[in-house]
């Protein structure tokens, strides 16, 4: 009886999915979008134009945040702010986020003057129909490559332009991004990390001394680090070492 009971009772749960899935189906349907990317035939230049613009335009989008590192004074602001963080000894504090968000406005804050230039002798006019794209483009490298060579130092630019293969009198103003790139970067490398330097002088100061008082005290097993961090941060706050290291990363752009 119970076999026959269970029987009757599974029977009638799959009678009713059945009239469950046949009501559904009745039901008319959502209209679902169809998205598709297409390649037609055209006999309007100014499409193909058009077309080839927006491709440029999604390509330049894509390279930005290389372009924002390669060209601009992102790269020795982050390094002389991730310096700072090793030198403090303080792990994750500030976090990552933190740093790079303070390193994009630095940036911001310091390449204001060239993005307004780019506005005033650039784009207005372009947008005024009063020069050609081209032209547009031409100016715009030019004012950027200007900021860069104030920036780069002679030697490292000498390099590239002999690995380039650059030969006879060398115009400054008519070399192109790739070679001034590059020497662009490894200039600010080196600033970077000769002003990374000087500020590590004074945190391994702190913890020389303290590893020397605790070796004198005979606490060689107290890890010399947990004494000097907190005596680390007291000199940074008292020095307001924020301050101090804002301007000197802001002032060495000015010149």
């Amino acid at each position: 009886m119970k076999s026959r009971r269970v029987y009757l009772q599974g029977l009638i749960v799959l009678l009713m999915l059945i009239l469950m899935v046949s009501t559904v189906q009745a039901e008319p349907a959502f209209p679902v979008p169809k998205i598709g990317l297409s390649v037609d035939t055209s006999e309007n230049p100014k499409d193909v134009a058009t077309s080839i613009q927006i491709l440029v335009l999604l390509t330049i989008l894509t390279l930005a945040p290389s372009i924002l590192i390669m060209m601009t004074s992102f790269t020795r602001v982050i390094i002389v702010l991730s310096f700072l963080r090793n030198a403090l000894g303080t792990q994750q504090m500030p976090p990552n986020q933190v740093l790079i968000g303070l390193a994009l406005f630095l940036t911001l804050f310091i390449m204001t003057p060239v993005g307004t230039e780019i506005n005033e002798k650039a784009f207005q006019p372009y947008v005024k129909s009063e020069i050609s794209q081209q032209e547009a483009i031409d100016k715009s490298s030019q004012i950027i490559k200007g900021f860069m060579f104030k920036h780069t130092r002679s030697k490292d630019l000498a390099l590239f332009v002999t690995l380039s293969g650059t030969k006879g009198p060398v115009d400054k103003e008519k070399l192109p991004l790739t070679v001034v790139i590059p020497a662009f970067l490894i200039s600010e490398l080196k600033t970077a990390f000769q002003m990374g330097f000087l500020i590590f002088i004074p945190f391994l100061v702190i913890d020389m001394v303290v590893a020397s008082t605790l070796m004198s005290m005979g606490m060689m097993m107290l890890p010399p680090v947990m004494i000097s961090l907190p005596f680390k941060i007291l000199l940074f706050i008292m020095v307001d070492g924020w301050n101090l290291v804002t301007q000197s990363i802001v002032t060495s752009f000015v010149k």
